[in-house]
């Protein structure tokens, strides 16, 4: 019945001749491996016995990572639970279970995997797989996966470096080199099982890594068959893992990670990257990037080669960001403008306006606290700060790109290709419609027609949209818990007769009041719709059925990513650009909904509204994600092992011990990018209102590298390794955020900040014409800023608990004063401001965006030594290839030669005759 599941093809040569071009490292295109076509692929007939797995009992060595025999090296571990220890009224479902799992480890040793299952030491009803690959399958699926492996030594020596010169320092910052060796540099070439003589092959045993061993396992298990019915075939590990048939499955870890393994020849690696990577002592270390994408695979190091990376960069913004930070920090108690907020005789006597239809009158010098601390961060080292970042983001992203090519071509990912990805078991399982498959070929099954797919797809975007607007409408919700709140804060705060807060009260503002408790909300709602949208988005993709697992990321990637921009930035997006830039003037106030009167900036401006904004958001959210990664998993471990502590006493193997440990995420990595990614948009997109969003990153980074590590070495199994050449679609979205950076930044030091009217004031208004001072200067800037307001022009029945005494008040505006022809509309000094603040935005965009368009010329993306060892490692390979072929021509056209030498002497012989007779 094999035929019935083979799909059809051209020709059988065909696909023979496509096997046969596949060249050692000279691939033009992608060649293809159908599944039916690979030697060790063969189908198990419906009802025909189908063999076990080797039952064997645990030997008392825990530290084994091999078969009972001692020789077979465990390569991956299922588990189970016994069906025949089940309740009886649930035997049927368990049965059935047996019937797929039997057929399941059947087809495993059917394509050439060998099983040997043991009974669990500490739970009766658990049995452990144990799979081993056999050197012929190790090969040929070697081959099929592309998988580049040693040739020759690499014979190109290394360019001195600067940093050699300070070897003798820099050593105490990098992991022991009596521990962690450096690995020997060899020249790579694709696997071909054919060649295999001319590949650097000293010990069959350990040519493959164990990392490479999982993969190849993991690449088997998601392919064999669980069941045939007719005409369908369903197979795949995932699938028996989401049904219950097993518990379990994982690749091992090669020892306790606090004790190395007592077993010969064990690399004790997991105990090597804690002692000096996954451990608090080895904090300042850097990190073992070979030995951990050795361990753990190139997907997980490239994610910790990106992490250390960003964070070695962050440590410059730091620097600048903090000496930025002093700079405000010493000259707050000199700033012009706040000292006469602050005066009793110049802000002690500026009546300002009700803010709310229900407040009180209230004097300028009441902000004076928040005035100084405006004048940390809005000042003119903010705007130097902004730039930098500007500039600064593209210069990481730059050698990023850099260094990310060097580590593709040390790890053996250069050009690399992703063989055909098999379809999801969830998309198979819904297959009904018959479609050609443009790259094989071959015609395939598919879930819906072309027109259903865009009805999936219109309707998870719906779906994204609706929780956007969602988003929005928090956001509104929150607004309106600004306005009312406000009123409340402005009668309590500014009430003489309170003395609860009187040891606070002087630093304490209705404004800040209001600013902080809205920021604490917005976190609280922030967090509780990131975990419902993210069992929507996961929902929503599993609805659009993507084919492939990439396809399945990069759609959830692109979906939560939307929907994190908008919930975390959009609170930012508001205090930075909406609020207080539609507020009327007293006499004429904006309402929000037609009922609350939209709330007004301090008079010294939203920035420092934002700062707090940024800072509780981006500390709570470092806090938060701690307590998840480190608290939890913990805590789950300490409970499983509390509940088998009556067993702890025997002796359990490695197998068991992984199995009591976490089980890896199945989003993989995706939250811990996630993460920061969306902690880079903090530190560049809002970064001129609090230049210590750098520092603040750069600890939780320092924290969070080791966290991750100690997290994945020492509480959850071991991660199946994965190839990665690159941080996939993470990349693009760090480059769209770096181009958003630019305007953010500057449309917050135009529209949020004060220094735009600051400067305007100082250079045209203080002097002549428009101003009585003899030169620039500063005094008077804040009585400039406040436009005058009569009090009898106030509506009725409004601002009912005002003193009758006040006839006058200020607000922040230029408008022009009662009495005017053109009272209460815009004056000059506006239109001055605008225009300075479009003129800002306009000048520093097309500097910084030339200046990063400049930087990413002149930085190339590939170092000038990695193109070299590029091309003496093609070199190798073409010479190999073709003595290879010339070996193969000589053979086959020897017997051709002889035949034809044959035919030549005979005819001589002839003409000899012709010529004697």
């Amino acid at each position: 019945m094999a035929e019935n599941y083979i799909h059809e093809m051209e020709s059988l040569s065909d696909a023979e001749e496509l096997a046969g071009g596949a060249e050692l490292g000279m691939i033009d295109e992608e060649v293809v491996y159908p599944q039916e076509f690979l030697p060790t692929y063969h189908s198990i007939k419906e009802g025909s016995k189908v063999a076990k797995a080797q039952l064997a009992e645990f030997n008392d060595k825990p530290d084994s990572l091999f078969f009972n025999d001692g020789v077979r090296r465990i390569d991956f571990i299922l588990v189970y639970e016994d069906e025949d220890k089940k309740d009886f009224e649930k035997r049927h479902t368990f049965q059935r279970r047996k019937r797929r799992r039997e057929y399941f480890e059947a087809s495993l040793m059917k394509m050439g995997l060998e099983l040997e299952a043991t009974p669990s030491v500490v739970n009766d009803k658990l049995t452990f797989v144990k799979v081993h690959m056999p050197w012929d399958v190790l090969c040929t699926y070697a081959e099929v996966l592309h998988i580049k492996l040693p040739i020759q030594l690499n014979d190109l020596s290394s360019r001195p470096s600067l940093w050699n010169f300070f070897s003798g320092i820099t050593k105490y910052f990098y992991p022991s080199e009596d521990l962690i060796r450096k690995e020997t540099e060899f020249f790579t070439a694709p696997f071909e099982k054919d060649r295999v003589e001319y590949f650097h092959v000293k010990d069959k045993d350990v040519f493959f890594t164990p990392a490479m061993r999982s993969r190849m396992a993991l690449y088997i298990l998601s392919r064999a068959p669980y069941e045939i019915r007719g005409n369908v075939k369903k197979f795949g590990i995932t699938k028996l893992l989401d049904g219950g048939v097993y518990k379990a499955a994982y690749p091992l870890h090669d020892c306790r990670f606090n004790v190395r393994s007592k077993e010969e020849g064990c690399p004790n690696e997991r105990f090597l990257l804690y002692e000096e990577w996954a451990h608090p002592k080895s904090f300042y270390k850097m990190q073992p990037l070979d030995l951990i994408r050795k361990y753990y695979g190139e997907k997980i190091g490239i994610y910790f080669a990106w992490l250390g990376f960003y964070t070695m960069m962050l440590a410059l913004a730091a620097v600048v960001g903090l000496g930025c930070f002093i700079y405000g920090y010493q000259t707050q108690d000199t700033s012009t403008w706040s000292k006469e907020v602050c005066d009793p005789e110049i802000g002690g006597k500026i009546v300002m306006c009700p803010q709310c239809d229900l407040c009180k009158y209230w004097t300028l010098n009441s902000t004076c606290n928040t005035s100084k601390n405006l004048c940390i961060f809005d000042n003119f080292g903010t705007l130097v700060f902004a730039v930098f970042m500007s500039v600064w983001v593209t210069v990481f992203l730059e050698f990023w790109k850099r260094y990310q090519a060097e580590l593709e071509y040390q790890w053996d990912t250069v050009e690399f290709l992703e063989q055909e990805e098999p379809p999801r078991p969830e998309y198979e399982a819904k297959c009904i419609y018959d479609r050609k498959n443009s790259v094989t070929g071959v015609k395939e099954k598919v879930p819906y027609t072309a027109c259903g797919r865009c009805i999936r797809l219109s309707i998870g975007m719906g779906t994204v949209l609706f929780w956007i607007m969602l988003i929005v409408a928090s956001i509104v919700a929150i607004t309106v818990y600004r306005l009312v709140v406000f009123i409340t804060f402005s009668t309590k705060l500014r009430n003489q007769d309170l003395k609860d807060l009187e040891p606070l009260k002087e630093y304490v503002t209705p404004q800040m009041a209001t600013s902080v408790t809205a920021s604490i909300i917005s976190f609280v709602v922030i967090m509780i719709l990131n975990v419902l949208y993210e069992r929507v988005a996961i929902w929503i993709t599993d609805y659009e059925l993507p084919r492939t697992k990439t396809e399945y990321e990069n759609s959830l990637t692109l979906k939560m990513f939307l929907f994190q921009f908008v919930n975390y930035y959009s609170s930012c997006f508001y205090i930075a650009f909406a609020k207080g830039k539609a507020v009327g003037y007293p006499g004429k106030p904006v309402y929000l909904l037609g009922k609350y009167r939209n709330e007004e900036c301090d008079p010294g401006g939203c920035l420092i509204e934002l700062t707090t904004q940024l800072a509780i958001i981006m500390g709570g959210k470092a806090i938060w994600n701690n307590i998840q990664e480190v608290l939890l998993p913990w805590v789950k471990n300490l409970i499983f092992r509390h509940c088998t502590q009556a067993a702890s006493e025997k002796v359990t193997p490695r197998w068991e011990q992984d199995y009591q440990l976490q089980p890896s995420s199945k989003l993989g990595l995706f939250h811990e990018y996630l993460e920061m990614v969306i902690q880079f948009g903090f530190v560049t997109l809002f970064v001129a209102s609090f230049p210590l969003a750098p520092v603040l990153a750069l600890i939780n980074n320092l924290f969070e590298i080791r966290v991750d590590a100690w997290k994945i070495t020492t509480q959850f199994r071991r991660i199946s390794p994965e190839k990665a050449q690159d941080i996939g679609a993470w990349q693009p979205i760090l480059q769209g955020i770096a181009i958003l950076a630019v305007a953010t930044n500057a449309m917050i030091i135009a529209f949020t900040s004060d220094m735009i009217p600051r400067l305007v004031y100082y250079w045209s208004f203080s002097v002549y014409p428009y101003g009585d001072q003899a030169n620039n200067t500063m005094e008077g800037y804040i009585n400039s800023s406040l436009s005058v307001f009569n009090t009898s022009d106030f509506h009725r029945n409004l601002f009912t608990t005002a003193s009758a005494n006040v006839t006058i008040c200020r607000y922040r505006d230029f408008r022009f004063p009662p009495g005017h022809h053109r009272q209460y509309e815009h004056n000059v000094y506006y239109w001055h401001v605008i225009a300075a603040k479009m003129a800002f935005i306009i000048v520093v965009e097309h500097i910084v965006y030339f200046t990063k368009f400049i930087l990413s010329y002149m930085i190339p993306d590939v170092p000038y030594t990695v193109k070299e060892q590029i091309k003496r490692e093609k070199y190798l390979t073409q010479v190999i290839l073709h003595e290879t072929n010339l070996k193969l021509v000589t053979r086959r056209l020897k017997p051709v030669r002889d035949e034809t030498m044959g035919h030549e002497e005979a005819d001589d012989r002839n003409e000899e005759m012709e010529l004697g007779f």
